[in-house]
């Protein structure tokens, strides 16, 4: 490619992630009235509490317990730090990483990038008050570097990612495959080095409230909105009990373990077949979508958030597929708008749409189906 063709095609993606990002911040605006102004379930609330404790000169995880890991604690105090009500400061850098995971889906993929621009609208409120375009932000990041050749950077941002939510670590397997095969293993180092510092310093101050925090979230139970979860409220009438800060099913232990099992299994088989191919761009970003719906979709919880870590990633596969697969994880996100957030408490405790939860998470596993369903087959199809 000649200087002026680069030039000139980097000058079209600023343009596409300008647009987009317009859009984007229009369409932040607009989910602050109309029907998702009503019934908001928020979070803000618990990490007003963290960021308060931490300016206070508190230690986390020694002196108060935090349910997330330590890269995520940037995020809690900074809207403490900047003064006014800590909602507002909070949706605002909310809105900040949105336009900037925007901007990097522009990079990979511009079209794409307006599919990204319209998540308010298809995620509704929880948006503004959640912290998972953190995590979503910093994992797009990594994913677009290793895409570029920046092997070192990616990793470094993997690492921030992982210690900032620890979801992203099951593409840490993908960018492995894709590094060796590259003959750069030595650039995984940088991912290493920055867990290292964000985790460490907690790790030496409060090992014991580190690791409860992360203990914590692999004990849970079968959160009500997940897969397994929703069989039983469809079908059964469990028992509810209030913990881990969400509703759960009582005494299902081993529908939970076997959920958990399901998991691991679905995640090592598609690292075992993304490594088994050729690492093509094309290959990581469909099995990059297609690890973090497995994760989600087989998992014990599954908060609605969740279709937020789907939504920078499944637009960036292209092709009928990629088509197929954007418009399931819209239905996905529209069904969940159905109950969440102003009935969420009529399906929780009295299983009210339960069918519609259901429907909702036998579509991700359509989706999930759809993204690692394997190429050679779907073209004998």
């Amino acid at each position: 490619m000649t200087r002026t063709a680069h030039s000139s095609l980097l000058e079209d993606r600023v343009a596409v992630a300008l647009c987009a990002s317009a859009v984007f911040l229009v369409a932040w605006g607009v989910v602050h009235t109309l029907f998702w102004a009503h019934g908001q379930l928020v979070d803000w609330p618990t990490y007003q509490d963290y960021g308060t404790a931490m300016v206070d000169g508190r230690v986390p995880y020694r002196d108060f317990a935090v349910e997330y890991p330590p890269g995520a604690l940037p995020v809690f105090v900074v809207p403490s730090l900047a003064g006014g009500a800590y909602a507002t400061s909070f949706a605002w850098l909310m809105s900040l990483f949105g336009v900037l995971l925007v901007g990097a889906v522009a990079w990979i993929r511009p079209l794409a990038a307006f599919y990204v621009a319209l998540v308010p609208l298809l995620s509704g409120s929880l948006i503004l008050s959640r912290f998972d375009l953190w995590p979503a932000l910093l994992t797009t990041l990594a994913v677009g570097a290793l895409l570029a050749g920046w092997q070192r950077i990616g990793w470094a941002l993997l690492g921030a990612a992982v210690a900032a939510k620890l979801w992203p670590l099951v593409l840490v397997p993908l960018a492995l495959a894709w590094t060796v095969r590259r003959g750069r293993l030595r650039d995984i180092v940088p991912g290493a080095v920055v867990l290292a510092l964000i985790v460490v310093p907690f790790a030496v101050l409060a090992p014991g409230g580190l690791w409860s925090s992360l203990t914590g979230q692999a004990s849970r139970p079968l959160q009500v909105e997940s897969l397994g979860a929703s069989l039983l409220t469809t079908f059964t009438h469990p028992t509810v009990i209030s913990s881990h800060g969400s509703q759960n099913i009582a005494a299902q232990t081993a529908l939970g373990s076997l959920f958990a099992a399901l998991q691991v299994v679905a995640l090592v088989c598609l690292w075992i077949a993304f490594a088994r191919g050729p690492a093509s761009a094309e290959r990581l970003l469909r099995y990059a979508a297609g690890c973090v719906c497995a994760f989600v979709v087989f998992g014990k919880v599954l908060s609605p958030q969740y279709l937020l870590w789907l939504a920078p990633l499944v637009p960036l596969v292209r092709g009928r597929r990629g088509l197929l697969a954007t418009a399931l994880l819209t239905a996905a996100f529209v069904l969940t708008q159905v109950w969440f957030p102003e009935r969420y408490f009529a399906y929780a405790l009295d299983f009210r749409l339960a069918g519609i939860v259901l429907l909702r998470n036998v579509v991700l596993v359509a989706l999930l189906a759809v993204l690692v369903w394997p190429t050679r087959l779907a073209q004998a199809a």
